[in-house]
């Protein structure tokens, strides 16, 4: 992994102690899948980060700055790139300063592909917090709760979350989309969760609905993903005891993505 620290346009050598990010969650993150030492989907991503930002009053660091460090952390390489923004440096207590923003920058492999995988329902449940609803925020201290519900190994590749009222709001690392009387339909996250940048591209692609959607409605789809814009596109194969067998309508819009974003095609060029 190849991480660099910036405080405004300047690299820095470390992490402050005093940064808001590390005390306080206050904070953004996008994490982007990369080909060739590039980012596809960067505008989507950006433009995600720019929304965030301006919800949490968060100075974003010039686009160009980001940019030009991105491609010296890249390098030309594949994988998986992490920026992390947070408010800064600031003194003890909530209240927000206004000093230069700290950003992260991070290369890592990207994960092996797959195609399909087993999920489960996880028994800790989002907060409803309607002003951070949609925000990839750096606290995410539920997902780390609901990942640790079981081992590595146990056999389940992601888990389902429902919110602190019981309708279905996302997978701990993705978005869900369910096939329903043919319709394709998914949480509307205007309580908690994530706008997924891959979730923004697949209901525009599938003309989905968003809508609040119990677990009897999941457990009933007639097919259902989990997408994020590392993973690609997931198709459930089993939930518990229930079972799904491959779907073409997911299978073409998997081919869609391929078309659409290099780094998911079947068998990418490599440099």
């Amino acid at each position: 992994m190849d991480a660099r620290i910036f405080r405004g346009n300047d690299q820095v050598d470390a992490l402050s102690p005093l940064d808001r990010g590390l005390a306080y969650g206050d904070g953004l993150f996008e994490t982007m899948r990369v080909w060739r030492g590039d980012v596809p989907w960067w505008d989507r991503h950006w433009a995600r980060l720019t929304r965030g930002a301006d919800a949490l009053g968060i100075a974003l660091p010039d686009e160009g700055r980001v940019r030009e460090a991105l491609a010296a952390t890249l390098d030309g390489a594949d994988g998986v790139a992490k920026l992390l923004v947070t408010r800064g440096e600031g003194a003890r207590g909530y209240a927000a300063s206004a000093g230069p923003a700290t950003w992260l920058l991070s290369r890592h492999e990207a994960p092996s592909r797959r195609d399909r995988i087993v999920v489960r329902w996880c028994a800790t449940r989002l907060a409803v917090q309607p002003r951070l609803a949609g925000l990839k925020h750096c606290n995410r201290l539920e997902q780390v709760l609901a990942r640790s519900e079981w081992p590595a190994g146990e056999g389940a590749d992601d888990g389902l979350m429902v919110d602190a009222d019981g309708d279905v709001a996302s997978a701990i690392a993705g978005n869900v989309f369910i096939l329903s009387q043919g319709r394709w339909r998914t949480p509307r996250l205007d309580r908690c969760g994530v706008h997924g940048v891959m979730r923004g591209w697949a209901m525009a692609v599938l003309d989905a609905d968003e809508a609040r959607l119990s677990p009897s409605d999941v457990e009933a789809a007639d097919a259902l993903f989990v997408c994020n814009a590392v993973r690609g596109i997931l198709e459930v194969e089993r939930l518990g005891d229930l079972a799904w067998s491959p779907h073409p309508q997911v299978a073409a819009l998997r081919h869609r993505l391929a078309s659409d974003h290099p780094a998911f095609a079947p068998n990418p060029e490599t440099p």
